[in-house]
């Protein structure tokens, strides 16, 4: 297999069913779509952890959040533990990021030797009040973020375009000035994260009246589990809206802004054309979470259930097969041996995940196991989640588990746990669980170190306010 360029595109927020490649009848995701078309698409592809930090450290490092100990929000990577950029920077490579990295800061060796316009934690900070525990430091109202949604134009926004825009430039330098060897280049978008602010056009594609209303609100009936009931206390975000109207209202913006995402990278993707890289380069796009949209009255990230954890996984490029859809569960964790292996080097490493080159091309393996883990704001203990075939297994430290039948029940409505006939496949997910993590002693460590992160900022009161704008900054600006 011959050694290509590797070009990684990575929104922020993007549950992949809002786009046209993964079945849905009304977003329109046309360059994404095409991709999908020239390569593989990852049908069940999973975050290591649903919020935007500890995915990223993940990413980074291909390395699970227990390893990393990028518990939160406020615990950045920092590139101490090492990961596939600095690999292909030893060995040579141009590897360069251009927008959101969301790291601890620009300083910090995470594997780029050079960050054009990157997006870090605040100062280097983030949200440490968001690592307060028992008990909780509760959002007393709405974030700054969420309370902007419609049509308009937000600093994101600007961001991104400024992001697509740099990345042309990018390309079009290279074809000017070739390196000897492969290059690797990240380029990192905002959207569709909140604030739920689009540009009128990309909002304007989608009418009020088409936009269905979110599943399984408790008003309805639903009984949610009790971490999850827990968490929505602490970070809940839904009975700030008025009405039923307001909440399609978010949702059409957030339909717009995954156009609007798509747009900035059909400008990156005609510029890898144009410059005459598309035949000798690997594409992947990704994000690093999904979003729950109102779905069982949540709203952001935070929770195990296939609206949260759920991400797009699109591979293209030489050697990797067109028009396939893979049933072979991914993570983001297969970055790190894909970004190795594109570039011609040698993928071995402290890393569970597999080249999506090499699984591309492989027979679907659906009893791949794929794992996710969340220990951030909100939770009040570590809570995992593994999937394997059909199946689906939440743990939460201390509660009860939750089990399901993906196949049979996509949407997560039937909670089987409890089942006798379904005893086994729920011992079966344990076992493999503890082998995997000693989950009681990673909740300890979690919120160890959690407790000495706020005590290093002199205390609970201290730190509360630590990060509360619930946004990050883009560069050079104030907070949304």
């Amino acid at each position: 297999m011959a050694a290509t360029n590797l070009l990684i595109l990575m929104s922020d927020e993007h549950d992949p069913r809002y786009s046209g490649c993964y079945g849905h009848p009304q977003v329109q995701t046309p360059n994404i779509d095409w991709l999908a078309e020239r390569g593989t698409r990852f049908e069940t592809a999973y975050t290591p952890c649903p919020i935007c930090v500890p995915a990223r450290a993940s990413f980074a490092t291909g390395r699970p959040v227990h390893e990393t100990r990028c518990w939160d929000n406020a615990h950045g990577y920092d590139g101490e533990i090492s990961g596939w950029g600095q690999r292909l920077i030893e060995t040579g490579h141009r590897v360069e990021s251009i927008g959101k990295l969301h790291y601890k800061n620009a300083d910090a060796p995470t594997g780029f030797s050079k960050q054009h316009q990157p997006m870090h934690l605040k100062q280097g900070v983030g949200t440490v009040w968001g690592a307060i525990k028992e008990p909780f430091a509760n959002l007393p109202e709405p974030w700054r973020m969420f309370k902007k949604i419609g049509p308009g134009v937000s600093n994101y926004n600007l961001y991104d375009r400024k992001n697509a825009t740099a990345a042309c430039e990018w390309l079009k330098a290279r074809a000017a000035a070739p390196d000897d060897k492969p290059w690797a280049l990240y380029v990192g978008f905002v959207a569709p994260h909140y604030p739920l602010m689009v540009p009128s056009r990309f909002f304007e594609m989608y009418p009020l009246a088409d936009i269905p209303l979110p599943k399984m609100h408790p008003r309805d009936g639903h009984k949610r589990h009790p971490w999850v009931e827990t968490l929505d206390g602490v970070i809940g975000q839904d009975h700030f809206f008025a009405d039923d109207n307001e909440r399609k209202l978010a949702i059409a913006a957030y339909w717009g802004l995954c156009s609007f995402v798509d747009a900035e990278i059909g400008l990156v993707l005609d510029a890898l054309r144009e410059s005459g890289f598309q035949e000798n380069t690997r594409v992947i796009y990704t994000s690093d979470h999904g979003d729950n949209l109102g779905a069982r009255g949540l709203w952001g990230k935070s929770v195990l259930y296939e609206e949260s954890t759920r991400i797009p996984l699109i591979a293209a490029g030489p050697d990797i097969p067109a028009g396939k859809v893979s049933q072979t569960p991914a993570t983001l964790l297969d970055i790190h041996p894909t970004a190795l292996n594109a570039l011609g080097e040698d993928t071995r490493g402290p890393t569970e995940g597999d080249s999506l080159i090499d699984l591309a091309d492989a027979p679907d393996a659906r009893d791949r196991l794929v794992a996710s883990e969340y220990h951030a704001m909100g939770a009040p203990t570590s809570s995992f989640m593994l999937r394997r075939g059909d199946w689906k297994y939440h743990y939460y430290e201390g509660y009860a588990p939750e089990l399901f039948n993906m196949s049979s029940d996509p949407e997560e409505e039937n909670d089987l746990a409890a089942a006798p006939e379904y005893k086994p496949v729920l011992d079966d997910f344990e076992k493999t669980l503890r082998k995997r993590v000693d989950t009681a002693a990673v909740d300890r460590r979690a919120k160890d170190d959690m407790a000495a992160l706020i005590n290093s900022y002199g205390g609970r009161e201290k730190a509360i306010d630590l990060g509360r704008t619930g946004s990050t900054p883009v560069p050079g600006q104030a907070p949304e």
